[in-house]
C-alpha cells in the first residue's frame, strides 16, 4: 500500500496461533495479544503486565562496577577532590547531577564542568583537562563522553590522576587507559545491558557506593532522572528500561523535586507527569541550553535545593528553548525538502556552513522523521565541520561513526545506535559521505523501506476501553512505541494550520463519529496539502494519542500518513 507521501506500508504480520495462546493464558484482548506478540515481550515484560516487579541492582556482582565504587571510596575516604565531567545533553547533565547530589549528601569536595559546544567540543580533551586539572582534582569522573578520548585519558595519567569513566557510547579499541571503565559495550559480561544509558549505569553505580559508604541520599526519588535520560537519549524503553520506566513514574512525586515542580508550573502542566512530558517539554527546555551556549544551566536546575537558583535557571532554560524554536523554524524553512527527496540518497546528508551547532542534531532528528532514513546534518565550525546524525531502526550510527574514527576519515566523534556526533575536517566531506553510504548498504544488504502498522481497525474503537486496553503496554518509547493503526474511510470536516507547521483537524467517519487530529510538522508536504485540500473521504495510518484538558481526559489521533 502506497501513500500520498510516496511510502509504503504493511501490516506487521504475527503468528496468530501465539497470539491466541498469549490471548487464552493470560485472559488479553486480541489486539492486546497481537502487540505483545509484534513487540516480541519476553516472558518478564509480559508478567509486568499484570503483576509489579521490584527493581534491584543488576550489576551487584560486576567487577567493573564493584572496582569502580573501591576507587571511589578510596577518594571519598581519603578527602581527595573530585572532578565531574559531563556531556552537555539531558544524558549527561542528569548522570552529572546525580553525581552531585551524593557528593553533596556526605560533604565531600568536588567541581564539574559540562563542556560548551562550540568552545570545548563533545567530551574530553585534553586542551580541557589542561584547564580542569588546575583545581588539582585526585580523580576525575566522567559520565556520558570518554570512551574515545585515548589522548586525553593518557595526558590525566601523566599528571597522576585517576579517572572512571561512566559511558554507554560505542568505545575504542584498544580502551583508553583509564583507572576504571563502566560501559557495557566493552564486551565484558554486561553487554546484554548496551540499551542502558549513562544516567542508568551511573544511579546503579551511585547505590552500590551508597551502600558502602552510608549517606542519608535518597536515591531513588532521583529515578526519574534516569527515566528522562533514558527517554531524551532514545534509548528503547524495554527489558530492565521499561521496568525503570514504570518504577520511576509510579513512585514520582513532584512535591519531592522542586526543579520539576517549578517547570511544571511555569508551562502550566498539571502536577501529573507522563513520558510524553519528559520526551517533549522537559528534554527540549533542558538541552535547549547546551545547544544555545548554557551548557551549565541544566545541572544547575537538576542538582539544586535552592528555590531563588531554581526558578531563575527554569526562567533562563525556557527563555533559550524558545528561542531554540524560532532558529528551529527559521533552518526548516530554508531546507529544501523537494530536492533532497530527489536525490534519494539512502542516507541523507546535508551541509549548510551557518546553522547553529545547537540545532544540528534536532535538524537531523526532523530530516530523519520527515524521509525514515538516517540523517546527518552539518555545518561549519571554526577550521572544521561539526556534525550531529540520527538513525532509523535498521542502522547503527554510533558504530558507523566509530568505524569512521578507526579509518581516520574524522577527527573524532561518538554515538549510539539512534544519534551521534562527529568533528571532520572539510576537505573529508566527500569522502566521508562515500563511506557512510556504502557502510549502510553493506550493513543493509536487503533494503526494505517499508513501515509498518499494528492492525487495521474501525473508527468505532475511539473509545476508553480501546486505549485502556493498549495503555496496557507503556510506557511507550523506543522500541515500543504507541501502536499505529490503520483507519478506514475518515474525512476532514474542519482543518486549520497551527505554528506555521502544524496541521489540526477534525475528522469524521462514515458512520458518523468524529475524532479531533494533528499532523505535527506537515505544512509544506503533500500529507498537509490533502489534509487542508483533499474533500472525499481517505485512509488514516496513525496513533491514537491520550492527553488532558483542566484534567479531563482526552483522545487524538495523530496522523502519522493517508492513502486514498
Amino acid at each position: 500500500m502506497i501513500s500520498v507521501s510516496g511510502r509504503k506500508w504493511q501490516e506487521i504480520k504475527v503468528n496468530n496461533k501465539i497470539v491466541e495462546k498469549i490471548q487464552q493464558d493470560h485472559n488479553f484482548s486480541n489486539i492486546l495479544s497481537k502487540l505483545i506478540v509484534s513487540r516480541k515481550f519476553n516472558e518478564n515484560e509480559i508478567y509486568l503486565i499484570e503483576n509489579q516487579l521490584s527493581l534491584s541492582n543488576v550489576f551487584l556482582n560486576n567487577q567493573d562496577f564493584t572496582k569502580s565504587v573501591e576507587l571511589t571510596e578510596f577518594a571519598i575516604k581519603n578527602k581527595e577532590n573530585i572532578c565531574i565531567l559531563g556531556d552537555y545533553d539531558v544524558d549527561g547533565s542528569a548522570a552529572t547531577s546525580l553525581l552531585i547530589r551524593y557528593f553533596e549528601s556526605i560533604n565531600h569536595p568536588y567541581y564539574y564542568y559540562i563542556p560548551d559546544r562550540e568552545k570545548d567540543g563533545y567530551g574530553a580533551s585534553t586542551k580541557l583537562f589542561e584547564k580542569l586539572i588546575l583545581k588539582k582534582p585526585k580523580l576525575v569522573i566522567m559520565v556520558d563522553c570518554g570512551s574515545t578520548s585515548l589522548e586525553a585519558v593518557d595526558y590525566l595519567n601523566k599528571n597522576n590522576i585517576k579517572s572512571l569513566i561512566i559511558d554507554h557510547h560505542e568505545i575504542s579499541k584498544p580502551f583508553p587507559k583509564a583507572t576504571m571503565i563502566i560501559n557495557p559495550k566493552k564486551d565484558n559480561g554486561y553487554i546484554e545491558y548496551d540499551y542502558l544509558c549513562a544516567t542508568t549505569l551511573t544511579y546503579f553505580f551511585l547505590e552500590m557506593l551508597a551502600n558502602k559508604i552510608k549517606c542519608k541520599i535518597n536515591l531513588r526519588k532521583y529515578l526519574i532522572y534516569v527515566l528522562l535520560a533514558t527517554v531524551c537519549d532514545v534509548m528503547p524503553v524495554r527489558k530492565l528500561n521499561r521496568l525503570i520506566a514504570i518504577t520511576a513514574l509510579k513512585e514520582f512525586n513532584i512535591n519531592e523535586n522542586f526543579a520539576f515542580k517549578e517547570l511544571y508550573r511555569l508551562k502550566k502542566k498539571n502536577n501529573k507527569i507522563n513520558i510524553d512530558d519528559l520526551g517533549y517539554l522537559i528534554g527540549p527546555i533542558l538541552n535547549s541550553g547546551g545547544r544555545l551556549g548554557k551548557s551549565n544551566y541544566a545541572v544547575d536546575l537538576l542538582s539544586s535545593e535552592n528555590s531563588k537558583i531554581i526558578t531563575q535557571r527554569s526562567l533562563d532554560l525556557i527563555k533559550l528553548n524558545e528561542k531554540r524554536k524560532e532558529i528551529e523554524h527559521s533552518t526548516l524553512k530554508s531546507i529544501d525538502f523537494n530536492k533532497i527527496e530527489k536525490d534519494n540518497k539512502n542516507v541523507i546528508l546535508y551541509y549548510e556552513p551557518n546553522i547553529n551547532e545547537g540545532l544540528l542534531g534536532i535538524i537531523a532528528a526532523r530530516l530523519k522523521d520527515h524521509f525514515n532514513k538516517p540523517s546527518i546534518v552539518i555545518t561549519k565550525s571554526q577550521n572544521v565541520l561539526k556534525s550531529s546524525a540520527r538513525s532509523t531502526q535498521n542502522y547503527n550510527i554510533g558504530r558507523a561513526i566509530k568505524k569512521s574514527l578507526d579509518h581516520n576519515i574524522i577527527l573524532n566523534g561518538g554515538g549510539h545506535n539512534m544519534a551521534a556526533g562527529f568533528t571532520l575536517k572539510k576537505s573529508n566531506l566527500s569522502v566521508f559521505e562515500d563511506f557512510i553510504i556504502k557502510d549502510f548498504l553493506k550493513s543493509n544488504k536487503s533494503l526494505d523501506s517499508t513501515l509498518r502498522y499494528n492492525s487495521q481497525v474501525s473508527s468505532a474503537v475511539f473509545n476508553n476501553n480501546f486505549f485502556d486496553d493498549i495503555k496496557k503496554i507503556e510506557p511507550f518509547g523506543n522500541s515500543n512505541p504507541l501502536p499505529i493503526f490503520l483507519f478506514k474511510e475518515l474525512k476532514v470536516i474542519k482543518s486549520l494550520v497551527l505554528n506555521e507547521k502544524h496541521i489540526f483537524c477534525v475528522l469524521k467517519s462514515k458512520v458518523g463519529f468524529s475524532i479531533n487530529s494533528i499532523c505535527f510538522h506537515s505544512l509544506n508536504n503533500k500529507i498537509g496539502e490533502h489534509l487542508l485540500n483533499f474533500k472525499k473521504y481517505f485512509n488514516v495510518i496513525g496513533q491514537i494519542n491520550e492527553y488532558f484538558i483542566n484534567n479531563k481526559k482526552k483522545h487524538q489521533l495523530i496522523i502519522k500518513d493517508i492513502t486514498l
